[in-house]
């Protein structure tokens, strides 16, 4: 399974989410420390939904970047 995720510079750390799994977060110091606590969180988060019972969400967010003129 392949999901999208958004880190953002937060203050002295980093801020990272989950489009397609709401409430699936992480922060960390570095970009790849925060890369690595997403991928974790996001584990954690698919066990707790298969021990619920529950499928995995698909996947639907599609992440581009656009180049505006400056």
């Amino acid at each position: 399974m392949r999901y999208a995720i958004v880190i953002e510079k937060a203050g002295n750390n980093y801020s990272g989410y989950v489009p397609d799994l709401p409430g699936c977060v992480a922060t960390g110091a570095t970009v790849e420390e925060t890369e690595a606590e997403l991928l974790a969180a996001i584990q954690f988060h698919l066990d707790g939904l298969r021990q619920d019972g529950v499928a995995p969400p698909p996947a639907h967010s599609v992440v581009e970047y656009m180049f505006v003129p400056a």
